[in-house]
C-alpha cells in the first residue's frame, strides 16, 4: 500500500510528544517510522552521516518502559537528529571529515540534556569540513540535497540536520551557528531556525567552541517546536565559560510581544568581496516587514553601525578554531587544500591578533548595540541569495570559494561575533520555489521576545502549512 506524503513525515515535536503522551503511539513506531524514512532517503538526499537503528530503537523500546512506569519527561521517546559536530558515545564525530574517526566515549552536554528530556538519537546529520561553508558537501559524503529543490544545497553548515526536518525525516533537529549555519540552511530550506545567546547551550566538553562564535541551535518547521527543543537542552556546564541565567522560551509562543519597533536592515556588513542582495530574497524580507506592519508593529529602514573593522574580529577567531579543530582529525592530510589553507592562516592569527579580537568585542557590542536604543528587534536578510547550486564551490580555489560564499552569505555572521540571538524565519520562495528567509535580530537575553515575535508572524503568515513534494 501506497501512503500519502502527508501520512508518512514526522507530526511534529509537539505533536509526537502529544502523541505519546495521550498512548496513540509509542516510541517504537515513531523511531522505526523515522528511521525507515532516513533509510529511504537517504541515497538522494543524503542528510545523515550515522544512522543509529539498533541504538535508536533500544532508546525507544527504554522510553517506552519507562512512560508505562509513570515517567514523563519533556521530549520522552520523541526522535531527534543531531549535527556530526557533538559527540555521542558510542559514535564517531567526523565534523564533515574523510578519515577513520573513533568512537567517542562521552556525551556532550547537549546530548546528555536531549537524554536527560527523554529523547531518542536516530543519527547525526551532514555538515561540510568542520563547518566552514553554507553548502554541505564534500569528499568524504558527497552532497546533501535540499528537499525542495535536489539540485541546489540545504545550506550549511547544518544542512543535514535542515534537510532531515524539511523533508519529514524528524520533526526537529540540533544544529551548530558559527557564522550562520543553524539560520542559513533554515533560511534556504523553508525552517525556523533559532541561534540562542552564546552560553545559552552549553559546548561541552569545549569551554566554548571557535573562541565564541559557534552555539548549538535548533531546527524546526514551526515556532512552537523549535522552543520546545530550545529549552530541553538550553544549560550550562561547569566547565562552560559561558553561564547564562535560564530563560525559558516555550511560554512566549503565543504571548503577545507588544508593540514593537522594529529596524529593518538590508544594508550588508563590511565584507572584502563583492555583495548583492538579489530581488527576490529582498523581496521576501519586504514581505516579513509588510506582515509585521500589519501585526501593529512599527518597521524603520536604518542599520547598525558595524563598521569596517568588524570582519577583522571574526577572521582570527574563526580560522583559529579551524586550525584547532585540523589537530584533532586522525589524519589532517585527508582534509580539503582549502581547509588546511585556513587552518595555517589561524596558526598565523591565532596569537596576538586573536587576543585583539576578543578584547575589541566589547567596543563592537557597544557600536552596534546602539540601535537598540532606538529599536527593540533587527530584521534583516538570512542570505543575500536562495540556495546555491549543491556544486556551487565544488573543484574551485580558496580565494573563489571566499567569493561565492561571501556573495551569498554576507548577512549572518556579525550576530555570532556579538554573541546575541537571532531566529531566521521563513520569507516565501522564489519563482522557481526555492526558499529565501529572514532574521530576527535582538540584544543579548532577548530569546523570549524574538520567540514571541516569530510566533506571531507564523500565525498570520502559516509558512508551516507548506511542505516539498516528495523526490527522494
Amino acid at each position: 500500500m501506497t501512503t500519502s506524503r502527508e501520512d508518512t513525515r514526522a507530526a511534529g515535536l509537539a505533536a509526537e510528544a502529544a502523541a505519546l503522551a495521550a498512548g496513540t503511539t509509542t516510541s517504537v513506531q515513531l523511531t522505526r517510522a523515522a528511521l525507515d524514512r532516513i533509510e529511504t532517503a537517504q541515497h538522494t538526499l543524503n542528510a545523515f552521516r550515522v544512522v543509529r537503528r539498533e541504538a535508536a530503537l533500544a532508546e525507544a523500546a527504554d522510553a517506552d518502559r519507562r512512560r508505562a512506569t509513570g515517567a514523563r519527561l519533556p521530549l520522552l521517546g520523541v526522535p531527534i537528529a543531531i549535527k556530526d559536530d557533538t559527540d555521542i558515545a558510542g559514535e564517531p564525530t567526523a565534523f564533515g571529515c574523510a578519515g577513520d574517526f573513533p568512537a567517542q566515549d562521552y556525551d556532550a552536554e547537549v546530548v546528555r540534556r536531549l537524554r536527560e528530556a527523554g529523547a531518542v538519537i536516530v543519527g547525526k546529520t551532514h555538515s561540510p569540513e568542520l563547518g566552514q561553508w553554507p553548502l554541505t558537501g564534500g569528499s568524504a559524503f558527497g552532497h546533501t540535497r535540499n528537499p525542495w529543490s535536489r539540485e541546489h544545497t540545504p545550506g550549511g553548515s547544518s544542512g543535514g540536520s535542515a534537510a532531515a526536518v524539511a523533508a519529514g525525516l524528524v520533526s526537529a533537529a540540533l544544529g551548530s551557528d558559527g557564522a550562520g549555519s543553524v539560520r542559513i540552511p533554515a533560511a534556504w530550506s523553508h525552517l525556523v531556525g533559532i541561534k540562542p545567546q552564546r552560553g545559552r547551550i552549553s559546548m561541552w566538553p569545549d569551554p566554548e567552541a571557535f573562541n565564541g562564535l559557534t552555539t548549538h541551535g535548533v531546527l524546526a518547521r514551526t515556532v512552537a517546536d523549535a522552543a520546545l527543543l530550545l529549552d530541553a537542552v538550553s544549560g550550562n556546564h561547569a566547565g562552560d565559560r559561558h553561564h547564562l541565567d535560564p530563560v525559558t522560551v516555550t511560554d512566549a509562543v503565543g504571548r503577545d510581544p507588544g508593540r514593537l519597533r522594529i529596524a529593518l536592515a538590508l544594508r550588508t556588513p563590511f565584507t572584502a568581496t563583492p555583495t548583492r542582495l538579489t530581488p527576490e530574497v529582498h523581496a521576501g524580507v519586504d514581505s516579513i516587514a509588510r506582515a509585521l506592519r500589519e501585526l501593529g508593529h512599527e518597521v524603520t529602514v536604518a542599520d547598525p553601525d558595524y563598521g569596517i573593522t568588524f570582519g577583522l574580529n571574526f577572521l582570527p577567531r574563526s580560522m583559529a578554531g579551524l586550525d584547532d579543530w585540523l589537530h584533532r582529525l586522525p589524519d589532517p592530510a585527508l582534509a580539503d587544500a582549502r581547509t588546511r589553507a585556513n587552518a595555517r592562516t589561524g596558526r598565523l592569527l591565532g596569537g596576538a591578533p586573536l587576543r585583539a579580537a576578543r578584547a575589541h568585542e566589547p567596543r563592537l557590542r557597544r557600536r552596534v548595540g546602539a540601535i537598540f536604543d532606538r529599536f527593540d528587534v533587527v530584521l534583516a536578510p538570512t542570505t543575500a541569495t536562495p540556495p546555491l547550486p549543491i556544486g556551487a564551490i565544488d573543484d574551485i580555489g580558496g580565494w573563489q570559494t571566499d567569493k561565492v560564499i561571501t556573495a551569498a552569505c554576507p548577512y549572518a555572521w556579525p550576530w555570532n561575533v556579538l554573541g546575541w540571538p537571532g531566529i531566521n524565519v521563513p520569507a516565501g520562495f522564489t519563482d522557481a520555489g526555492l526558499p529565501v528567509g529572514a532574521q530576527l535580530l535582538g540584544h543579548e537575553n532577548t530569546e523570549p521576545m524574538l520567540v514571541s515575535l516569530a510566533a506571531q508572524l507564523e500565525s498570520s503568515l502559516r509558512w508551516h502549512e507548506a511542505s516539498p513534494e516528495r523526490w527522494w
